[in-house]
């Protein structure tokens, strides 16, 4: 009979990974990213939740938000300083011009934050870093697919009604969200340098 033997371990024999800074525009490594699709999901996933958690109102509060500055901008630039609006209601022209702002300016605060608020998880496993900042800008979109039915009622209220240039509103969507997430990016290595980042971006979106 074969006698089992043991084969000895040793460190040496483990494959050895070199992780290396990338160079270049074209080491982004996205089929890296394709095969941490499932992490990229569950970080989008937990800003959503930790976004609204212990939150009275929850979810509501990504309509509210656009919702009162409309309100704001109606009475302030509609009815007291007369801004034209085309013909449209000022409502709707003023919450139609938001909703892409408030997700843009939502996502590059979060994003250019999101490689220092997550420094625990970086410095503990590998994975893909681009996924850190990627996730953080999916969670306004979220956002913005909740608040975007407020601006379906309105139109239905106002009896507007779209015309064939609504084809171009996904390409100018993605224009946000690639706009949002290169800034992002750019931002959120900055800041894990510089920690002023971190006051000065909402600072000057909102500016």
């Amino acid at each position: 009979m074969a006698r089992n033997e043991t084969i000895p371990f040793t460190v040496e024999a483990l494959p050895k990974i070199v992780i290396e800074p990338s160079r270049g525009w074209f080491s982004l490594h996205l089929n890296e990213l394709w095969q941490y699709r499932e992490l990229l999901y569950f970080l989008a996933w937990r800003d959503i939740k930790v976004r609204y958690k212990q939150t009275v109102l929850g979810a509501t509060w990504a309509i509210l938000q656009p919702f009162f500055t409309m309100v704001v901008f109606t009475l302030f630039f509609g009815k007291l300083a007369k801004v034209p609006s085309e013909g449209v209601p000022y409502p709707v022209f003023s919450y139609a011009g938001l909703l892409p702002w408030t997700f843009f300016a939502q996502a590059m605060n979060q994003s250019s934050d999101s490689l220092v608020g997550n420094a625990y998880l970086i410095t503990k496993v590998y994975f893909p870093r681009l996924a850190v900042p990627l996730s953080a800008t999916l969670a306004p979109f979220v956002d913005f697919c909740i608040a975007f039915i407020v601006l379906i009622g309105m139109m239905f209220y106002y009896q507007i009604f779209p015309t064939g240039t609504l084809v171009w509103s996904p390409a100018f969507l993605l224009l946000a969200f690639a706009t949002s997430l290169g800034a992002g990016l750019w931002l959120s290595a900055l800041n894990v340098q510089y920690q002023d980042v971190r006051y000065t971006v909402p600072f000057l979106t909102q500016l």
